[in-house]
């Protein structure tokens, strides 16, 4: 199997925290947009890269007892056993699909690591059954700006903190801005009824987007001093996002539905 390689390890002492912050801060709109779908009882449902299985775990329960729910990551072992869920280690790049298999396919924070993005995105179309929906949530990091920080030296630090992690990002193979261009990649694969839908949040002391990006201090680490930053930096950024009074713009969450077209 070719395993694709991502910034963020699935496998690694912070994967756990990974997924518990993903989860608090965007399965909210991950979910309001699959409930648009309809997905019901029947059902036959694939979300690649899963993770920690949220979501997959949401949409087990939605299509039980007669619908499927297959659940792919390159290391799935944190992905949790219930029924309904059929949990496979799967390299969506290198390793088929079955063409028609699926009434929805779900993947979140996924395509923005792979090189051949367009092709996955083109083979996940295939998987659709006709009138089948595809969605994909993707952020687009270009936006992210401070609003409110304790002085000027802490806004220069935490758009150093943005700048270092960017790099860090790109030199991984991940396209920062990818979330923006998912509609028309869809639409060259061929889906119609695209619909991206744009989302924010505010990142405060304690949000779970936020503490997302306190926990980036951690888990990137080694790449963050690579980059230029310093641990003594690290820590007074920590500090600064959880002052009281910090408050910054969330990069842009894309969440982008396509159906393949009815014969």
């Amino acid at each position: 199997m070719d395993v694709t390689g991502y910034v963020f390890d699935n496998d690694s002492a912070h994967s756990r925290d990974q997924h518990r912050f993903l989860t608090a801060a965007h399965d909210p709109m991950s979910i309001t947009r699959l409930v648009s779908t309809g997905v019901t009882d029947g059902w036959d449902c694939l979300e690649i890269g899963a993770g920690g299985g949220s979501i997959a775990g949401w949409l087990a329960d939605r299509v039980a007892p007669t619908g499927t729910v297959l659940a792919t990551d390159i290391k799935p072992h944190r992905i949790p056993d219930r029924p309904g869920l059929t949990v496979l280690r799967h390299d969506v790049v290198a390793d088929p699909l079955p063409e028609a298999g699926f009434d929805l396919v779900v993947a979140r924070l996924v395509l923005r690591h792979l090189p051949r993005r367009q092709e996955v995105l083109a083979k996940l179309a295939r998987a659709l059954r006709p009138g089948g929906t595809l969605q994909i949530d993707e952020f687009d990091t270009s936006y992210e700006p401070p609003l409110i920080t304790p002085d000027d030296r802490s806004r220069q630090l935490y758009e150093r903190f943005l700048a270092a992690k960017a790099e860090v990002m790109a030199e991984g193979g991940v396209d920062p801005a990818w979330g923006r261009r998912v509609g028309a990649a869809m639409c060259e694969a061929g889906l119609v009824e695209v619909d991206p839908q744009p989302f924010v949040q505010l990142r405060s002391p304690g949000s779970a987007d936020l503490e997302q990006l306190v926990h980036h201090t951690f888990h990137l680490r080694d790449r963050l001093v690579a980059a230029g930053m310093t641990d003594r930096e690290l820590d007074e950024l920590r500090e600064i996002m959880r002052d009281p009074s910090f408050r910054a713009c969330s990069s842009v969450m894309y969440s982008v539905q396509g159906k393949r077209a009815k014969r």
